[in-house]
């Protein structure tokens, strides 16, 4: 019977043709309804479940060309940072996980940062890959996101972020918690320009992302069902061992509770940015810091002239029961009352003194 195996088979095979490899990605399985999903068909619909509307996730590549104009943008260039600063080592030695992580996503690291054109306007935007060791900060990470920032005060664009982290890095151990504060800095100096800094919040964003630069926006925006979190809802559980409320931890929960501004879907994220954009940033030459006053023997001077103090608007908050915060005292007026003081006449430099110098 070898005959058979060995001729008959191999010639009926090469008769027939090679048998075709289906792609791993060519169907997807709807995680929320177990539906199957065509993956062409999911990737024209922005990786959106039609069925149950779950967001999948997308990789950082995809952010950005789903949210410039055409799909097109310009990679901002990152410094270098040490690959092993302290040769860690668990099941695979680190430099080794790095170049695994690299061809596998075609990234430096686990955040990409580009600058391009949102509804004809320029911004810089970064965004998280969660294939890359999930997302995690580590000092390549957060020189990329201090590097998009540093860019958008450059160009005086805002600057958008999409998180997606499971946290610090731990084979970076206390040198990827050190992003933390410097990635604080660097929205800092965004605020100073007066920047719109405005954060998606993606599932998932944990750990030291969310504890750090990812809720530091002027608004944060967030997709259906994210998990938002420093600690996951299954340590918090287990640990204060009882039953958490349903959607804990999740974007429309965060919404009901005030963490968060909006919740908006994938299909409209990008219109939402550019309305944004354009609205924070409207007669942004317009907008100045008030001078400081001058003064004069600690008073605000009037045509030249010390004017007394004056009443000022003056608007009483409410008082909690128990609280020890006391509202301040206004001068004839109900709560929530504004009162203001009549106008107060410059002193006549040609009057004569009351009193006679002194010596």
């Amino acid at each position: 019977m070898n005959w058979i195996n060995n001729v008959v088979r191999p010639k009926i095979r090469g008769f027939l043709g090679a048998k075709r490899e289906v792609p791993d990605d060519m169907w997807r399985t709807d995680p929320e309804s177990g539906q199957m999903v065509l993956g062409k068909d999911l990737a024209n619909n922005q990786y959106v479940f039609p069925g149950s509307n779950h967001h999948d996730r997308m990789t950082a590549q995809q952010r950005l060309a789903h949210l410039f104009d055409d799909g097109e943008y310009t990679k901002v260039a990152v410094p270098s940072v040490p690959a092993d600063p302290l040769k860690f080592r668990d099941s695979l030695r680190y430099p080794e996980r790095l170049k695994e992580a690299r061809a596998k996503t075609e990234l430096e690291d686990s955040v990409l940062v580009g600058e391009g054109r949102l509804e004809e306007q320029a911004v810089v935007a970064a965004a998280h890959d969660m294939r890359f060791v999930g997302g995690s900060l580590g000092m390549a990470a957060g020189q990329a996101v201090i590097a998009g920032m540093l860019r958008a005060v450059e160009l005086k664009t805002p600057f958008i972020l999409f998180a997606a982290s499971g946290g610090a890095r731990m084979q970076e151990g206390i040198l990827s918690l050190m992003q933390m504060p410097r990635t604080t800095i660097a929205v800092q100096r965004l605020r100073e320009e007066r920047l719109p800094y405005l954060v998606v919040l993606t599932n998932p964003t944990t750990g030291g992302v969310t504890a750090s630069y990812a809720m530091l926006g002027d608004v944060h925006i967030a997709e259906p069902g994210a998990l938002i979190c420093f600690a996951g809802p299954r340590v918090i559980q287990q640990t204060i061992r009882e039953q958490l409320p349903d959607g804990f931890q999740r974007a429309e929960y965060l919404l009901a509770h005030g963490m968060i501004d909006m919740v908006v879907h994938r299909h409209k994220m990008k219109a939402t940015l550019g309305r944004l954009c354009r609205l924070m940033t409207a007669n942004s030459s317009l907008v100045k810091v008030p001078a400081k006053p001058k003064t004069m023997n600690g008073h605000v001077a009037l045509n030249g002239h010390a004017a007394a103090p004056a009443q000022g608007v003056v608007i009483e908050a409410p008082v909690g029961n128990g609280s020890d915060t006391k509202a301040p005292a206004a001068t004839s007026a109900s709560p929530r009352t504004m009162t203001t003081a009549a106008p107060v006449k410059p002193t006549d430099p040609a009057a004569k003194p009351t009193s006679k110098p002194a010596g």
